[in-house]
């Protein structure tokens, strides 16, 4: 009952019969994992009639995306807006001095946003399934209700900050960019990184 849809969870220790620990073992892949659990809910609704079975991630294929995904795109934006703001306050005074500092930031955020849309590919089926899942609960709520609305906002959340960090990377001066470049295939024949 410590979240919004209550819920389960059942722990046990897997020892086998020859009293080894092994969770493969006893429960095997995530095939018959997905199997041991139904057979689970079909035992326990027996009694409590009103238990209800969730969606199992093997029959949907949608992988679990992870907290810290969402808090490294809040990060980025929180950089990209300092980095934006930056490049606004460049006049013709501060020109020299402004532009390094907006290239010293660039060059810590380039890479970090490149690993970003690396991680996230790897979650973008799951990310696009539960877009098709919000607009069907966004058809099927229209009175209030539903039960996925929190995990469907903070995807459309996600996706947002995604397309603003896109859209500013898109924003930056190719004078910078091609600099930056520069710069990154300079310090990869060096064999140097700076942090």
């Amino acid at each position: 009952m410590d979240e919004k849809t209550p819920h389960l969870h059942l722990c046990f220790t897997p020892i086998t019969e020859d009293g080894r620990l092994s969770a493969k073992d006893i429960l095997g892949n995530r095939a018959q994992l997905s199997k041991w659990q139904d057979e689970f809910h079909a035992h326990m609704v027996k009694k409590y009639p009103d238990l209800a079975r969730g969606e199992s991630a093997f029959d949907t294929g949608r992988k679990h995306i992870p907290t810290w995904l969402f808090k490294q795109s809040v990060s980025l934006s929180k950089q990209a807006a300092l980095i934006d703001n930056e490049l606004a306050g460049i006049n013709p005074l501060n020109a020299g001095k402004k532009r390094d500092n907006v290239l010293k930031m660039l060059k810590k955020w380039f890479p970090k946003m490149e690993k970003f849309e690396g991680q996230l590919r790897k979650y973008q089926k799951s990310i696009d399934l539960l877009e098709k899942e919000n607009a069907d609960l966004a058809e099927k709520t229209k009175d209030g209700s539903g039960n996925r609305i929190k995990t469907q906002l903070e995807i459309g959340k996600l996706q947002s900050e995604v397309t603003e960090l896109r859209r500013f990377m898109d924003s930056i001066p190719n004078d910078l960019r091609k600099e930056l470049q520069v710069m990154q295939k300079q310090q990869g024949r060096n064999g140097r990184i700076d942090k």
